[in-house]
């Protein structure tokens, strides 16, 4: 089940996805977290999680750096200043992790 719902979210990266202008406030984008969260917490809370996500994602949110959490949770990463430095040092220098 988890890899058909990676499957569908990678056909929706590849085929729908480039028709439109990018427009996620997060990152990673709603799309590569929710196959983040459905390795990580499997296929039924993965794809709850994905879904919030997706909710969350509005114009009426400032968006930012949200990982997916260790554990699993609806709501928006409490402390995602933990992960900016992460996530810009990998970035410059692929090798830090």
């Amino acid at each position: 089940m988890r890899k058909i719902l990676i499957g569908l979210v990678r056909i929706y990266q590849t085929l729908i996805s480039p028709f439109f202008p990018p427009s996620c406030r997060y990152y990673p984008t709603c799309s590569n977290y929710m196959i983040d969260a459905l390795k990580k917490h499997g296929p039924i809370l993965g794809l709850i999680m994905g879904i919030c996500r997706i909710l969350r994602c509005n114009p009426f949110i400032r968006g930012g750096v949200d990982p997916v959490p260790d554990n699993f949770t609806i709501f928006r990463n409490p402390h995602p200043e933990r992960y900016e430095d992460e996530i810009i040092a990998s970035k410059f220098h692929p090798d830090s992790k």
